[in-house]
C-alpha cells in the first residue's frame, strides 16, 4: 500500500489524456459555470463592425484589456451604440473561443457609465457634426408665414400633443398631420429619424399633402430620457429636412443635438405652436390697419394729384382760343378749295390740249407708213440675200465634195444639208418674230393713236372749230372769219357769212366822241 501512496519516480505518469477540443470545451464550461452574468466598466477601445452585422469591441482598464461581441441580432437591442473613449457599463456573460484560445464578453446592454460619460460622448458627436457645418446660421431656412399644413413629430398619447393642438386652434385653425414614435428608449432614435424623412418624402399637393413646416415635440425629462434626440442619425436627418423644421424637445433648460440642426428651436412645444402660426385676431386686426392705411394713402394721392391737375390747368390756355387758330385756317382753305379746283382742272385741260396737238393724226399715219415701208423693204431683200447664202453654200460643198472620197463626201454633204436646213429654219424664224414684232408695235401705236386722238375727246362733248381747215384756237380769230365749220363727234356743222355778220350786227359798237 505503501508502495501505491509513494510518489513514482514519473510524476506525470498517471495524470489524464485530454483533447484539445475536450479542454477547450471543459475551460468554457468552467469560465461559464463560475462568471456567468457579469457586468463591467471601462473604457471603450478599438470598435469594429463586420459585415454581418455583429459588433466587435474592447473595453479596457489600465492594465487589462476585454474583448466583448454583441451579436447582429443584439445590435438594435443596445441602448447606447458604444464609440471609441466612451466609459460605459456592460452587461452579459463571460465564454471562450477555444478556436483562438480567447475569452470575450457576450455583451447584451452597453450603457453609459454616469452623466459624465453621456456628456463627454454628446460633446464629442456635437464636435463632429459642427465640424461639417450641419450648425451653420446659413443652411437654416425662414418659417412660413401662415403654413396649411403642419406635421408633428410625437407621441400620440402624450400631453405634447394636446398642448399643441390646443394652442394651434386658439392662435390660427390649421391641418395638423401626427406621425407617432417614441420619444424615449431603445426605439426613440430610429422612429424619430424615419418620421422626419417619411414627411419628406411625400408630395406637395397629393392626397395626403407634404406638411409647410415640421415639429419634433417631448416634454422634459433626464438626460437618458432625452438621449434619443442626441442620436447622430436623428440630427442628420433634421439637417437633411427640406421642410422647415421647429424642434421642441424638452423644458427650457434641455438642449439636445436636434435643437442645433433645426431651422428654428422652441423652448416648449406650446412655443412651437406660437412660432408655426401667427394669432388670427392680430392677423385680421393687422390687416384692416393695413386696408385703412392704403385707402387713406390712396385718397391723400388722388387729392394731391387732382389739385396739381388744377393748378396745371389755369396755366394752360381755354379751349375756345386754343381752337379758334385752326377754325379760320379751315375757313380759309374751304374758301379757296372750289377755286383751286378749278383752275386745277383747266390747267390740266390746257396740258391735255398741248399734248394732243403734238400727237398729229398725219403724223401717226406717216410713222406708220414709214414702218410698213421698211418692212416690205427688208421681206424684198431677205429672199434674194438667202438665194444668195444658198448658191454660196452649194458653190463650197460642190468644191468640198471634189476633194472628199465618196463616204466622206456623203458625210458632209449630209451635214452641210442639215446646216443648211438650221440656218433656213433659224432665218425663217428670225424673220417671222420680226415681223410678229412689227405687227404688235404697229398694233400698238394704232390704240395709242386712237386713245389720244381728238375724236375720243369730241365724244366727251367738246368740238373743234375749223376756218378754211385751220383750227380755230380764240374768240378773236372766230369774230373776224366770215365762215366757220364745227366738227362735233357725229359730223360737221356750217356756219355761213351770213349768219357770222349777223353776230357781229348784234353786238353794239362804240361810239365815235367827234
Amino acid at each position: 500500500m505503501s508502495d501505491l501512496i509513494d510518489e513514482p519516480d514519473d510524476p506525470g505518469s498517471n495524470a489524464p489524456e485530454f483533447t484539445v477540443s475536450e479542454i477547450s470545451g471543459a475551460v468554457k464550461k468552467t469560465l461559464e459555470g463560475a462568471f456567468g452574468r457579469v457586468r463591467v466598466r471601462g473604457e471603450v477601445g478599438r470598435v469594429f463592425k463586420a459585415r454581418s452585422g455583429h459588433l466587435y469591441y474592447d473595453i479596457k482598464d489600465e492594465r487589462n484589456v476585454l474583448a466583448c461581441t454583441t451579436w447582429k441580432g443584439q445590435v438594435s437591442g443596445l441602448a447606447v451604440v458604444p464609440e471609441e473613449g466612451m466609459e460605459v457599463i456592460v452587461s452579459g456573460r463571460l465564454t471562450a473561443f477555444g478556436a483562438q484560445s480567447k475569452y470575450n464578453l457576450n455583451a447584451e446592454q452597453v450603457e453609459p457609465a454616469g452623466a459624465g460619460a453621456l456628456m463627454a460622448m454628446l460633446e464629442k458627436r456635437k464636435k463632429q457634426l459642427e465640424a461639417e457645418g450641419l450648425f451653420a446660421a446659413e443652411r437654416k431656412r425662414a418659417l412660413p408665414y401662415l403654413p396649411e399644413i403642419i406635421g408633428v413629430v410625437t407621441s400620440p398619447s402624450g400631453a405634447v400633443i394636446r398642448d399643441i393642438l390646443h394652442r394651434l386652434r386658439d392662435r390660427m385653425p390649421r391641418k395638423v398631420l401626427v406621425w407617432p414614435v417614441a420619444v424615449q428608449g431603445r426605439d426613440c432614435a430610429g422612429q424619430v429619424a424615419a418620421a422626419i424623412e417619411g414627411f419628406n418624402q411625400m408630395t406637395p399637393g397629393g392626397a395626403l399633402p407634404r406638411p409647410d413646416v415640421l415639429i419634433v415635440a417631448r416634454g422634459g425629462g433626464s438626460i437618458e430620457d432625452l438621449w434619443g434626440f442626441n442620436e447622430e442619425i436623428v440630427a442628420r436627418a433634421a439637417a437633411a429636412s427640406e421642410i422647415p423644421l421647429i424642434s421642441a424637445v424638452g423644458h427650457e433648460t434641455d438642449t439636445t443635438l436636434i435643437d442645433y440642426v433645426s431651422d428654428r428651436r422652441a423652448p416648449t412645444p406650446t412655443a412651437a405652436a406660437e412660432m408655426a402660426v401667427p394669432v388670427r385676431l392680430e392677423l385680421l386686426a393687422h390687416l384692416d390697419t393695413q386696408g385703412a392705411r392704403l385707402s387713406g394713402a390712396l385718397l391723400r394721392g388722388m387729392t394731391r394729384r387732382g389739385e396739381r391737375l388744377r393748378d396745371l390747368s389755369r396755366a394752360l390756355p381755354r379751349p375756345d382760343t386754343l381752337l379758334a387758330g385752326p377754325r379760320q385756317r379751315l375757313d380759309h382753305a374751304a374758301d379757296r378749295l372750289p377755286a383751286a379746283l378749278t383752275a386745277g382742272v383747266q390747267r390740266r385741260q390746257v396740258r391735255l390740249a398741248q399734248n394732243s396737238a403734238a400727237l398729229r393724226p398725219n403724223l401717226l399715219a406717216q410713222r406708220l407708213d414709214g414702218l410698213s415701208a421698211r418692212l416690205a423693204l427688208q421681206s424684198d431683200r431677205l429672199a434674194p440675200a438667202l438665194a444668195r447664202r444658198g448658191a454660196r453654200a452649194r458653190q463650197d460643198l460642190t468644191a468640198l465634195s471634189a476633194r472628199l472620197s465618196p463616204v466622206s463626201l456623203q458625210r458632209e454633204i449630209a451635214r452641210g444639208r442639215e446646216a443648211f436646213a438650221d440656218k433656213t429654219r433659224r432665218i425663217t424664224g428670225a424673220q417671222m418674230t420680226l415681223l410678229q414684232r412689227r405687227k404688235e408695235r404697229l398694233t400698238a401705236l394704232d390704240r395709242v393713236l386712237q386713245s389720244l386722238g381728238y375724236e375720243e375727246t369730241l365724244r366727251r362733248g367738246y368740238a373743234v372749230v375749223r376756218v378754211n381747215d385751220r383750227i380755230v384756237t380764240t374768240k378773236a380769230d372766230a369774230e373776224q372769219a366770215h365762215a366757220l365749220e364745227i366738227q362735233f363727234a357725229d359730223g360737221r356743222l356750217q356756219i355761213g357769212a351770213s349768219r357770222a355778220a349777223k353776230g357781229r350786227k348784234d353786238k353794239p359798237e362804240q361810239g365815235s366822241l367827234f
